[in-house]
């Protein structure tokens, strides 16, 4: 017996010794590329940042796997979040999201819903400003209204990113407060909404600042409001010495509206608290990079940035408000 207890005792000290010995479990990290879903067009402000963010993985050797950016915009988008819904397990694939992640199910009863997938992290906040083309006598955003009261109702035009969505309910909630009526067209991203204000075929447009400012630079748009509660921080001149600061608020100019839209991170469902944790940390390490930090500048982007409860809690907020939005601007698909 005492020889037996002697050896169990030896055995037991062996293993623990080994187990001791043995290196850490290595955290999570993807072992194939990885899948970045946009679901919207090419040329607009989702796609310009998921491939701004694929760019500086891949200068920095931010991942060991290379980060593929795949378009997915059918169905407003629908086909985009459908796709990573139905991908649980899967954590090489993640998604983008902008204001769509609500209005596109809301507008079409999709069965889809953000609860479906994994919250990753906020990576900013995209301001809206109403843009129309230089070449028109518009100066100031009551100069804008004035002409469009002046025109019969509907003549003036409203280029904008799909139906029924962020432009579109920009573009209700301006008629509604200033009392005017505009047909609205409807484009597949931001970049197309641009180059069809430069060639007139649109009166105006309530495009991110990412997606003109290229035309504004280039003298071919002007800003007249940005809708946010106040002007934007950035102050380095960006066309005729005018900067993004300089943009005054449209509430300030009697359009009592304030929009903000999600620049966020999902995963598909079922991820763990491991897959979640890696990218988070991936994607701090992309906020750090001076790539990243010029830009949020050149884009004049609200640069929050929320992670975790913080995070989720925020979309559920967003979520009842799209709700009542969409339903004030009779948006809702039946049965919503």
């Amino acid at each position: 017996m005492k020889r037996s207890a002697e050896f169990a005792l030896a055995t037991m000290a062996a293993l623990y010794a080994g187990a001791m010995a043995a290196p850490a479990l290595a955290a999570w990290e993807p072992v194939r590329p990885v899948e970045f879903i946009v679901p919207a067009g090419t040329g607009g402000g989702a796609d310009q940042m998921a491939r701004t963010i694929q760019g500086i993985v891949t200068k920095h050797n931010l991942m060991k796997q290379p980060m593929v950016v795949i378009n997915k915009s059918g169905g407003a988008g629908g086909e985009g979040f459908l796709d990573l819904k139905a991908s649980g397990g899967n954590p090489h694939k993640i998604i983008i999201t902008l204001s769509n992640l609500f209005t596109t199910p809301l507008a079409t009863g999709i069965p889809f819903s953000w609860k479906d997938l994994t919250p990753v992290a906020m990576l900013a906040l995209d301001e809206f400003v109403l843009w129309v083309n230089a070449e028109q006598p518009f100066k100031t955003t009551k100069d804008f209204i004035a002409a469009v009261k002046a025109a019969p109702a509907g003549t003036m035009k409203m280029g904008g990113t799909g139906s029924k969505q962020e432009d579109q309910i920009i573009t209700v909630a301006i008629e509604k407060a200033a009392g005017v009526r505009f047909t609205y067209i409807p484009y597949k991203g931001g970049g197309e909404v641009a180059v069809q204000l430069v060639g007139n075929h649109v009166e105006s447009t309530v495009n991110n600042p990412i997606e003109a400012v290229a035309q504004w630079r280039g003298g071919k748009l002007r800003p007249l409001c940005v809708f946010d509660a106040k002007p934007m921080a950035y102050d380095e001149p960006i066309a005729d010495g005018k900067s993004w600061k300089d943009i005054p608020s449209c509430k300030s100019q009697g359009l009592d509206i304030e929009y903000l839209m999600l620049r966020g991170i999902f995963m598909s469902p079922r991820a763990t608290k491991d897959q979640v944790e890696y990218y988070v940390d991936l994607f701090k390490k992309v906020r750090a990079t001076p790539e990243w930090l010029d830009f949020m500048k050149s884009g004049a982007f609200n640069t929050t940035f929320l992670t975790g409860a913080d995070y989720a809690k925020w979309v559920e907020i967003e979520e009842k408000r799209h709700e009542t939005l969409m339903k004030d601007a009779g948006f809702l698909a039946t049965g919503n």
